[in-house]
Order: C-alpha cells, then sequence, then structure tokens
C-alpha cells in the first residue's frame, strides 16, 4: 500500500512506545539508487517504482516562502521546505502571520492538523516576535 503525508492515525495502547518513532512524515526511499522524495509514485532519479516507505520527524528548513491568497480571501503561506533526508516539499506554513516567515527558518509537523487539500502543513519551531515588539 502507497501512503504518504503526515501520519495522524491513532493507534492502539499497545502501539503507544513505537508511536513517538512513527509521527511525522511518511516519505519514499528508492530501493536501487536510494534517493528520498515525497509523494511520488515513481523515483525522480531512475523512474523505477520499487520504492520502500520510510519515516520522518518532520522537522526542515523553509527555503523559499510566498504568501498567497488565491482561491480564499485569506492570506496563508506556502513554503517550500527542504527536509534532512534529502528531498524538498511545498507545504502550508501556520502559526505565524503568512509575512513574517522567512527563508532559514526552522518548522516542524503542526500538531494534529491537517488540510482538507491535502497539504502538508508546518508551523514554526521558533514563532517570530514577542509581546515587547510592535
Amino acid at each position: 500500500m502507497f501512503s504518504t503525508g503526515i501520519d495522524v492515525m491513532g493507534r492502539p495502547a499497545r502501539d503507544a512506545a513505537e508511536a513517538d518513532s512513527q509521527e511525522g512524515l511518511v516519505y519514499q526511499v528508492c530501493r536501487w539508487c536510494h534517493t528520498a522524495s515525497f509523494r511520488k509514485l515513481l523515483c525522480p532519479v531512475c523512474a523505477s517504482s520499487d520504492l520502500r516507505s520510510a519515516h520522518s520527524d518532520g522537522h526542515g528548513v523553509v527555503i523559499r516562502s510566498n504568501v498567497v491568497n488565491r482561491y480564499s480571501r485569506i492570506m496563508r503561506n506556502e513554503s517550500l521546505v527542504r527536509f534532512p533526508e534529502g528531498f524538498v516539499y511545498r507545504c502550508r506554513i501556520v502559526g505565524a502571520a503568512p509575512h513574517l516567515v522567512n527563508v532559514g527558518d526552522r518548522v516542524r509537523p503542526a500538531g494534529g492538523r491537517t488540510s482538507v487539500a491535502g497539504e502538508v502543513v508546518l508551523e514554526l519551531c521558533d514563532p517570530p516576535g514577542s509581546a515587547g515588539w510592535h
């Protein structure tokens, strides 16, 4: 079975110890060339369909950030995020004003938040500003 995205499914009590190691993103690794990819049916390097699933903790770094408001009246942030496993993916960043997400910001999976559109939803590890900033 091909599964991708944020692992938000509840786990039985007997798997509680294993749940901490399984939270985050599920990505694929090619068995032939060992290239990591996310939400792909074929390896982007060798075009093999022999992919195995692997788990990531979901932490990454923003490498490009855009504020968009297409198809809605509400502004949101869409960013390209580089994950340490070697892939880059477009994600939605929440938890801060859309214009305050900068290149180089560290992000993590937003606990229990998913998008209806199937987007990967992440939040900033260090939210910008403080009560003293105006």
